[in-house]
């Protein structure tokens, strides 16, 4: 994407919550939404004295993520620690993964161009800052804050970008597709508004063709796909005009408001951060076996790439719908049951995008039923939409029985149809008229009456073509 000759360039840092029953280095309930500090001991609250130990499903989890991003699992990996004060840090410091960690290079392809992972690697989350007083809930204009202690610990997978992302709505097509592909494989529920899923976007400009990198600013605090995606534009406009109208992009950390529209900057970034990382005393370097690595390899369900990919070759069904189809999990199983049992695919992906609600509550099998009705001819279009409202009504009905019992058969008599639209054309002169003199729009309305008159029963196409056949 090119605005008035400037490139934009955005990398994301993401940080998913792993969805483990313990947190990452002790025994405390991995949970959202209990009481504030109640999910704690002295080991996530820093008291001296204490030793973590590694959560195993955290690592197999992280490396399931590996996987499914295509990245080098490493043999070995090692947890640092990153020193930092901040009330989020009970300890002053994070266990993380430093210059070990233990997903490498990958790459995920979104719109048919890879995007290329950095790195995915673990560590700890910190605490919740809960802001209050002026605007509540944000940092920006916040009087207080208060810190929760419950997601302290918390494990987590940051995966890293490489500045592969040209838009925003680039960015969001990868998140959305990364998400989708995370709940696929049952490692996290990533709910953006919960914070199991954050992502921190990583925004320079450059000249139509430069190869060189722009000052970069970093957007924080930002609570969902749509916020994130006014929040990079609003972003990539503020640094071309700084640019056009001679000024520099200063390095820093900005938030965005989207009920002002307005980026605030938070801090300078002008020099990076001495973390003094130092490899993690208390635990031992991580070294996953090549047959953990295989059976976890082994558990990979078919991702969302790979199935739009085979929508597309076996449904042969736009890009479009095989990308909306593998938009949240579930969705993609439920319409291959329906495209297989009705026969008509693309019919099967037009009932269950423009019927979401159908998904879990109808069963496949009557969608499909349905679906069957309308491509043999026995009822139309119209009628099908009063059978599925009956299905909803009743999932476990039989369309085929609904449309016997309540007599919504299409009307397949010929002759029975000619007689209508003899009488319809009888009782509307000025119509025939009109369509004579070449006003053919009127036709509709002649055959909107043969509709009203069969109650939907009658194949719109096949009664305007008596009419023409009539009329001409």
């Amino acid at each position: 994407m090119s605005q008035n000759g400037w490139q934009p360039v955005i990398g994301l840092e993401i940080h998913v919550q792993l969805n483990t029953e313990t947190k990452m280095f002790c025994a405390c309930e991995n949970r959202y939404g209990a009481e504030p500090n109640t999910l704690t001991c002295p080991l996530c609250l820093g008291h001296p004295g204490v030793l973590p130990v590694i959560n195993e499903g955290a690592v197999e989890k992280a490396i399931m993520i590996g996987l499914a991003l295509n990245c080098e699992i490493a043999g070995r990996s090692q947890f640092h620690r990153k020193n930092y004060f901040y009330p989020d840090s009970p300890k002053a410091y994070q266990i993380s993964q430093y210059d070990e960690p233990i997903c490498g290079p990958g790459r995920l392809e979104v719109e048919g161009e890879p995007v290329r992972i950095t790195r995915a690697h673990l560590e700890e989350d910190a605490a919740k800052l809960e802001h209050s007083g002026g605007q509540a809930g944000r940092i920006g204009g916040a009087e207080y804050s208060l810190v929760d202690f419950n997601r302290c610990g918390t494990p987590l997978v940051e995966i890293v970008t490489e500045p592969d992302l040209r838009s925003p709505e680039h960015a969001i097509a990868f998140l959305q597709l990364l998400r989708t592909t995370l709940r696929t494989i049952g490692v996290s529920d990533v709910n953006m508004h919960e914070g199991s899923l954050r992502c921190d976007a990583n925004i320079s400009v450059r000249r139509s063709g430069s190869g060189e990198l722009g000052t970069k600013t970093e957007l924080k605090n930002v609570n969902s796909f749509g916020h994130l995606e006014a929040g990079m534009a609003a972003e990539i406009a503020r640094q071309i005009e700084l640019l056009e109208s001679g000024g520099r992009v200063e390095q820093e950390t900005l938030n965005f408001d989207p009920g002002t529209a307005q980026l605030r900057s938070l801090r300078s970034k002008e020099e990076a951060h001495d973390y003094r990382y130092f490899p993690e005393p208390d635990l031992v370097p991580l070294e996953p076996s090549p047959e953990l690595v295989d059976r976890l390899r082994d558990r990979l369900p078919e991702l969302p790439a790979a199935r739009m990919a085979r929508f597309r070759d076996q449904y042969s069904l736009p890009q479009q719908y095989a990308t909306d189809l593998n938009a949240e999990t579930g969705v993609a199983d439920y319409f291959e049951r329906v495209a297989d049992g009705s026969g008509d695919p693309k019919a099967a992906a037009d009932w269950v995008l423009n019927n979401p609600g159908s998904v879990g509550a109808i069963p496949a099998e009557g969608l499909a039923g349905l679906i069957g009705l309308i491509a043999n001819g026995t009822i139309t279009s119209t009628i099908a939409k009063q059978v599925y409202a009956r299905l909803e009504a009743d999932p476990a009905a039989d369309p085929a029985a609904i449309v016997e019992g309540e007599g919504l058969a299409s009307i397949g008599d010929s002759s029975e149809l000619e007689a209508m639209v003899v009488e319809v054309i009888d009782a509307n002169p000025q119509f025939v008229e009109q369509f004579r003199g070449g006003k053919e729009g009127v036709i509709n309305a002649l055959v909107g009456q043969v509709m009203k008159r069969t109650q939907g029963r009658a194949d719109a196409r096949q009664v305007q073509e008596l009419f023409r056949s009539k009329l001409s």
